[in-house]
């Protein structure tokens, strides 16, 4: 996003005066006005670039907090700039963009807050929190594309003449939108198989093996859906496929972990429920009762049994091991790819 008040260059000598009997010059006017709300805009960069580079809104609520009183002071400045000689419009302009920015952080961004707190409770929640992120960056720039027509409408009317340079704040704000909207999908693809991944702990925890087969079934599914979907998705800017790679080894390894570790844990705990069988009816009979097909059954059963167990402790063990490491490979990229790609500002 880019603010013309932020970056447009008034070629008249008048630019750098800041004295109040200068303001009815239009230039110096529309200094005054731009620079009364230079610290809220950096303020708001600030908490965009900690919430990029992947600090959650709660542990940034501060900085949040910090760009409200910001507003509030941006507000007071540019209301006690007077009419340009009669003239409200860019002043009112920037007021109502102000006001707007306040309503965008004391309501939306608190939203957001609360709305993570549930995101990771399922795929819907976490869609929604992303759409609300979206959203609220779509308003924010709306709302500098009508102040900046505000600042050229008025800069016409007054004969100022004014050339586009570079606005440092502005590509920055640009660039993390940009960054934000190429993570979001290959993200989703990630926490599908993630969110699954983590039923399907709590299904094996809660000794549910109609749910471990759905949900392992489930992960294969999303994984190979999410490996095709990487295949169409191209690299950032051309080049930075980085991200890509993370994700689709996660998904690699979420799927290792259904297709090859889980049925060797599911199987211990069908043949610990055929062990239990056995073993009740091997103890109802009395030791004289017992035939010796008995007791090489009870035998074959608690040879399995032991087998089972310890290729169960060997694929959990792997589970965890491959978890652990998809897990680091995946938020190392993410931390990399943001540092490389959104300026860090403060």
């Amino acid at each position: 996003m880019k603010k013309i008040t932020s970056f447009l260059f008034v070629l008249f000598s008048f630019i750098a005066v800041s004295n109040a009997q200068d303001l009815d010059k239009p230039g110096a006017y529309m200094t005054a006005i731009s620079n009364a709300h230079k610290e809220m805009d950096q303020k708001y960069m600030a908490y965009t670039s900690a919430a990029a580079h992947g600090k959650r809104a709660r542990k940034v609520e501060k900085l949040r907090l910090q760009v409200l009183e910001s507003i509030s002071s941006s507000r007071d400045k540019v209301a006690d700039v007077p009419f340009y000689k009669g003239d409200n419009s860019l002043r009112q302009s920037n007021i109502d963009y102000i006001n707007f920015c306040y309503t965008i952080f004391n309501e939306d961004y608190a939203k957001i807050v609360n709305t993570e707190e549930i995101a990771e409770q399922s795929f819907d929640d976490m869609q929604a929190l992303l759409l609300l992120r979206e959203k609220v960056d779509e308003k924010l720039k709306g709302a500098v594309e009508k102040v900046n027509k505000a600042s050229k409408d008025f800069a016409a009317k007054y004969n100022v003449n004014l050339i586009e340079g570079k606005d440092d704040l502005g590509e920055k704000m640009a660039q993390a939108s940009k960054v934000g909207k190429y993570y979001k999908p290959i993200f989703l693809l990630f926490f599908k198989c993630n969110w699954q991944d983590n039923n399907l702990t709590k299904a094996l925890k809660d000794n549910k093996l109609n749910d471990v087969e759905q949900t392992r079934n489930s992960i294969i599914k999303y994984a190979d859906e999410g490996l095709l979907a990487l295949n169409a998705i191209q690299n950032f800017e051309g080049g930075d496929g980085s991200l890509k790679m993370a994700c689709k080894q996660a998904l690699q390894g979420f799927k290792s972990i259904a297709e090859k570790e889980t049925p060797k844990i599911t199987d211990y705990y069908l043949k610990k429920e055929n062990f239990e069988k056995i073993k009740k009816a091997f103890e109802a009979k009395s030791q004289s009762d017992r035939t010796k097909e008995d007791v090489d059954a009870y035998n074959k059963a608690v040879k399995d049994m032991n087998m089972a167990v310890n290729i169960s402790n060997e694929a959990s063990t792997n589970a965890n091991n491959k978890r652990n490491e998809l897990y680091k490979v995946w938020e190392d990229a993410v931390k990399t790819f943001y540092d490389s790609n959104v300026p860090h500002y403060r």
